[in-house]
This record gives C-alpha cells, structure tokens and sequence, in this order.
C-alpha cells in the first residue's frame, strides 16, 4: 500500500485538468452515500466530529475504485496551533477491495473544493467575468484563486479577510506563482463591483449582503458546512439562482440549510445540484442575466475523482 503524502498530491494534480475530471465523474456511474457524521465528547468545549465518507465506481465502470475519507474535526486545535480539520483518504481496488493508498485528507480535500467551485463557476458565472473577490485567507484561497483564473479571465483579483496581514499572506503567497492580487480592507465595496465572489471562512454571521450583489454576480459559498456557520444572508439566497452540489447542503449544515430552518428561504426554491448542472438537466446561468450562487458542503465522489487521478498519475502511470 502506498502512501501519498502533500507534495506527491500537488505534483499529480493541476487546473483545470482536475476541474475537467470532477465533470467527468459526475456524469459518470459513482456511488455516493450520506456521509456519516459522529459526536466525540471531550470536556468543556472541546467537543470534536467524525467524519466518514465513502463513494465507490459503478457496476459498469471498466476500472473500478472505492475510497473512504476520514476526518476529525476538533473545535479546539486553534488553542494548540493545529488545523481544525484533520483526516486521510483511502482508496481501494473496485474489483478485489484490496487497499492501494493513504492520502493526505486535507490537501486532497483543499484540491477537490477548489475544483469544485470553479467547475460550478464555469457553468454559472459570466463568461467574462474579470473581477474576483476572494472572501477569507485561509490554507484554501490560494487554491480557489487558481482554480477560477484557469476557467475565467480574471484580471483583477481582490482578497478580503478579517485579519488584514493574512490577506497580504496570500497577496504574496500567488505573487511567487506569477499571480497578481491585492489586499482589500472595504468588503462592502469590493462585494458590490465583483463578478465572482468567493467565500471559504469560518464566519456564524453574514459576511455577504444580496442587496450588495451586482446584477450578474455568481456568489461561491464554501465555509459553512454546520448549522452554526453563515457567509451570506438571505437576501442573497433569494436574489439568485441557487445551485447545490448535493442535497446535503439543504439539508445539513450552512448558509442554505440554516435560511430554510428559520423559515426566510424555501427548499423548493433552489434550481438543482451538481450533478444537474453537470448532466444538463438545468441550466447554469439565467437567460438575459441575473445573479447565480452556489453553495458547496463537500461531496465524497469529488474526494474518489481526485484520489483516482492522484493514484492514477503515480511514477508516470
């Protein structure tokens, strides 16, 4: 069994070749069941989650695969200086259930989220769109960044996070890669005049206001995966054409979840998911305009598509 830890990950996978893949497979024949979530009690506030979340190739894939990602999720690590979110991803042979890899979990997770949105992006967002506003600092925003830039011609590329310095951290963490951006300290501003807005934070208030968003702004929201965690209020939700990348997302956890639990936004309301989107059973943007949101929590095929092209790469394969 091999081991593929961050810089093996990095070297295997690119855009939009990745974002290219996640289309492909979910037009293809993946098994997908509802992730399974676990309560770990620990004292005081150091409660922690995990995560499984297992997906399998179809019956009548030639070269089937199956692969698990386990994560922790442990609320207190930012006291020990530690990623909240922690896990491995394995992958197996379809045919004979034999294990083939461990993967690093969070670098194929930061991957495959990227991919995602940008995947969503290509289907809703402006063809031309230029201006991007990068909304957090964390480990993902380069990523999401580089994704978007390889399916639209951005050629203004603003990052907003609540601490200035870590903005600026990512600012000269692209310029290393040749790619131009800047800091941004007004958030209502910057919102306003974007194209594409991208949220990947850990907010539990609205970051995004609707009335903020111009008339054909995709709004991208990633971070709020718990019924505690929010990016943008409902106005934003009831503006645009709202897209899911799975059901999870009505149901679970985040800004789609949250609004239709407290009753300002229906579930019948949202357009489809993904998979609709990738199968042509909706369309992505709105005839003659308008604004488009995405809203992503995370979908295991997206984790097995990635480890496959990641296995799949290994010594030239």
């Amino acid at each position: 069994m091999r081991l593929f830890e961050v810089a093996e990950i990095d070297s295997a996978l690119g855009y939009p070749s990745l974002i290219d893949i996640l289309d492909e497979a979910f037009r293809s024949e993946v098994v997908a069941p509802k992730r399974a979530q676990y309560a770990i009690e620990r004292p005081g506030d150091e409660n922690a989650i995990l995560l499984t979340m297992p997906a399998w190739s179809g019956p009548n894939v030639a070269k089937p695969y199956i692969g698990t990602k386990i994560l922790s999720v442990f609320f207190g690590n930012g006291k020990r200086n530690l990623p909240g979110v922690m896990g491995a991803y394995l992958l197996m042979d379809g045919e004979t259930g034999k294990p083939l890899a461990v993967m690093d979990g969070n670098r194929l997770t930061i991957w495959r989220t990227a991919a995602a949105s940008a995947l969503a992006s290509r289907y809703m967002s402006k063809p031309e769109a230029s201006h991007m506003l990068m909304v957090g600092a964390g480990a993902l925003a380069p990523f999401i960044i580089k994704a978007h830039r390889s399916v639209r011609p951005l050629t203004d590329i603003a990052i907003w996070a609540r601490r200035p310095e870590a903005a600026e951290a990512v600012v000269a963490a692209l310029a290393q890669d040749g790619i131009e951006a800047r800091a941004a300290t007004d958030l209502e501003g910057e919102a306003r005049t974007a194209d594409i807005i991208s949220c990947a934070t850990n907010a539990t208030e609205p970051l995004i206001h609707g009335h903020w968003l111009k008339r054909e702004a995709h709004l991208d929201l990633i971070g709020g995966f718990t019924m505690q965690m929010r990016e943008a209020d409902a106005d934003a939700l009831h503006r645009a054409r709202v897209v899911v990348d799975s059901v999870k997302a009505i149901e679970e956890g985040g800004d789609v979840a949250v609004a239709i639990a407290e009753g300002s936004y229906s579930a019948d309301k949202v357009a489809g998911t993904l998979t609709d989107l990738c199968q042509g059973r909706i369309a992505g943007a709105i005839e003659g305009g308008g604004i488009t949101l995405f809203k992503s929590v995370g979908v295991a095929l997206e984790d097995l598509a990635a480890a496959i092209a990641v296995w799949e790469h290994r010594d030239g394969a």
